[in-house]
């Protein structure tokens, strides 16, 4: 017994459209790009387009160029840094101990030490 959906197993867009209901492509060219674990990557572009230095990998997420035998380096991470390592960078013990001294003086002063 069929059932009461007529379109059931299809999806919005499909069917038998062909180049003359969507209108020509453009004319593309493909380029490579490697990784420096190796990879290639050939994305197309059209033949107008100006094509990237860099295209990121989409094996390993690494920057690819178009140079396999010099391909970009990684990325360099920087480690996560505290608020207090941030600190740590504009002030100097010195300068920390005065600070802390005009802080303890002043909750002293409030007090009534």
């Amino acid at each position: 017994m069929a059932g009461g959906n007529a379109i059931r197993g299809t999806r919005v867009g499909a069917g038998p459209m062909g180049e003359s209901e969507r209108g020509e492509s453009a004319p593309r060219r493909r380029v490579s790009y490697y990784c420096s674990n190796g990879h290639e990557v050939k994305p197309s572009f059209a033949l107008e387009a100006e094509e990237p230095e860099t295209w990121d990998c989409p094996r390993c997420g690494l920057p690819a160029g178009r140079d396999s035998h010099e391909p970009p380096a990684p990325p360099r991470n920087e480690p996560y840094k505290t608020h207090l390592a941030y600190v740590k960078e504009r002030r100097s013990d010195s300068d920390g101990e005065a600070i802390l001294e005009e802080a303890l003086a002043k909750l002293r002063q409030q007090r009534g030490e």
